[in-house]
């Protein structure tokens, strides 16, 4: 099937999709309530959309469409609080967290839907350890050719959103001692990383869509699991290098600091993107998933090393202006914050550390997404 025109949609809006834990109250371990949650929520207006994830102790809600950050806040905490409501009445607790910190990928139920089905027959044992848990986050673009040029734009940015996001610390009962340790699930898959660096839409769907499908690897652009990847039919680009974070607050503050960034980068004012940039991707990539916003990253022109903390805290000061214009100050002051005050890894670590248990760490992760923040 060809690929589909690029949509068009209003610059810079925003939708966020969120990828949550289902867990059992009694023992915090995930547990199959996907089936049951899904049908509780049938019966009364959502204030967003939820659907199934790959495994039944996964649920994926996403937004309507918003310019701002108030609006987005406001339906993020609609949606949190329908979600609490209904996991209250089965008696399941709902989390963020990029990981479950002790569940076994061998005891999780795909999902009866055909595409889980499928993926599951293709991958085997990957599609059960795909029960990681994510926030995606689509921008409007004018164009196929703003969201190419967007996209790899961003690439040296990816590493800010991986460690303030970072919430999977633990994996299978252990410390993994990275601060983002789903990453690294989501590298396993062969259609992962990084985008090809083409910046027209007709070169790459010609040049690279058209031949990718030919071989019978890819149908949609479904198939392709990459950091940041065009989404033709929204007309916008998904950022999908985020973990899951413990709070909506957190999660409208990083879609809103994607926001001012790509307003800032669509003026110009940074250098264009080069091929080349991509020489120190991985190297980045890998600091900020091992060390979060302690990770050393390079420039990818200057060549220049420096912290991730240190690096955000530089393009808070860029994209200030632009966060005015757009209305959401706010959220970079909770990404200020969050880059002096550590990330969602740090907060679990420290609740593994008191309550003594992994246990203790989800039912932590729990009571925190109840809450405003």
């Amino acid at each position: 099937m060809p690929l589909e025109p690029f949509g068009t949609s209003k610059p810079l809006t925003l939708g966020v999709e969120l990828e949550l834990q289902l867990v059992s109250l009694s023992d915090f371990d995930l547990v199959e309530a996907s089936p049951d949650m899904l049908g509780l929520l049938e019966r009364r207006k959502f204030p967003g959309n939820v659907v199934p994830e790959i495994t039944e102790s996964m649920i994926e809600v996403s937004t309507d469409v918003h310019t701002g950050y108030n609006g987005l806040l406001a339906q993020l905490r609609e949606i949190r609080d329908a979600l609490v409501h209904a996991g209250d009445m089965l008696n399941v607790g709902v989390c963020g967290g990029g990981t479950h910190p002790f569940q076994k990928w061998s005891e999780r139920k795909i999902f009866s839907k055909p595409r889980f089905k499928e993926v599951s027959t293709l991958y085997g044992y990957l599609a059960k350890q795909f029960t990681i848990f994510g926030q995606h986050v689509h921008v409007g673009c004018s164009s196929g050719d703003e969201a190419l040029r967007l996209l790899h734009a961003l690439n040296r940015f990816v590493p800010h959103f991986i460690a303030l996001s970072a919430s999977s610390p633990y994996v299978q009962g252990r410390d993994t001692l990275f601060n983002s340790s789903r990453l690294n699930s989501v590298f396993a898959f062969p259609l992962s990383g990084r985008a090809p660096f083409l910046l027209t839409w007709e070169d790459f769907k010609n040049e690279y869509f058209s031949k990718m499908e030919s071989t019978g690897i890819v149908k949609s652009m479904k198939d392709f699991y990459w950091d940041i990847r065009p989404k033709p039919e929204f007309g916008t680009i998904e950022l999908r290098v985020c973990d899951t974070p413990l709070t909506v607050e957190r999660a409208a503050a990083l879609a809103c600091y994607l926001q001012a960034l790509c307003s800032y980068l669509r003026e110009g004012t940074e250098s264009a993107p080069r091929e080349e940039d991509y020489l120190v991707y991985n190297y980045n990539r890998f600091q900020a998933c091992r060390f979060g916003l302690d990770g050393t990253i390079v420039h990818p022109q200057s060549h220049e090393s420096l912290s991730v903390r240190e690096d955000i805290l530089t393009t808070l000061r860029k994209v200030e202006p632009y966060a005015a214009q757009l209305e959401c100050l706010p959220a970079l002051e909770h990404i200020y914050a969050t880059a002096h005050a550590g990330s969602d890894a740090f907060f679990l670590r420290q609740e593994r550390a008191s309550s003594g248990s992994t246990e203790g760490m989800v039912d932590a992760a729990v009571q925190r997404f109840r809450h405003d923040f």
